[in-house]
């Protein structure tokens, strides 16, 4: 149990969702249980995942969501696991939520492209050619758009820039 990698999860703590800063401490290592010493909250250390208040291991719970995600049958899952098929879909739509929160927060916040490299590519098609500008992020790798012309010119470049 490591407090220096936790942040408060408290809404009315002036610490809340800072790394680091020393004011988390262990409460109940038995328990797994933090303390925030600025708002004197105790949260568990699940708090804020996917598995927050699950009575499954972490394990089990990875194994039935990354096979959801590579999709076998949710029927499957059932009878290999010997679960709830109410249980199972609660991970899914809990996993899909918590993933969303997370893209969220990391992607939708507007930001510094950084570098970004666009170049077009020519596609040949069965009776025509086409060309695809493409413009990518360069540190995060991120594709930020995309526009397909018949010609290669300048107004292709101009709709991609905007």
């Amino acid at each position: 149990m490591d407090p220096q990698q936790i942040f408060c999860h408290n809404p009315a703590c002036p610490a809340r969702g800072k790394v680091g800063r020393g004011n988390i401490g262990v409460h109940s290592r038995k328990q797994n249980r933090y303390i925030c010493h600025e708002c004197k909250r105790t949260f568990t250390q699940s708090k804020g995942t996917v598995f927050y208040r699950l009575r499954y291991s972490c394990e089990i719970v990875t194994q039935v969501v990354t096979l959801l995600a590579y999709g076998c049958p949710l029927q499957a899952i059932v009878a290999a696991f010997d679960i709830d098929e109410r249980t199972v879909a609660s991970w899914q739509q809990r996993a899909g939520e918590h993933c969303q929160q997370v893209h969220q927060h990391l992607v939708h916040h507007p930001r510094d492209l950084g570098q970004v490299q666009a170049d077009e590519i020519r596609v040949k098609y069965q009776g025509g050619i086409a060309w695809v500008a493409l413009a990518i992020a360069v540190p995060t790798r991120l594709w930020i758009a995309g526009m397909v012309s018949s010609c290669r010119d300048g107004a292709l470049i101009r709709r991609l820039i905007q």
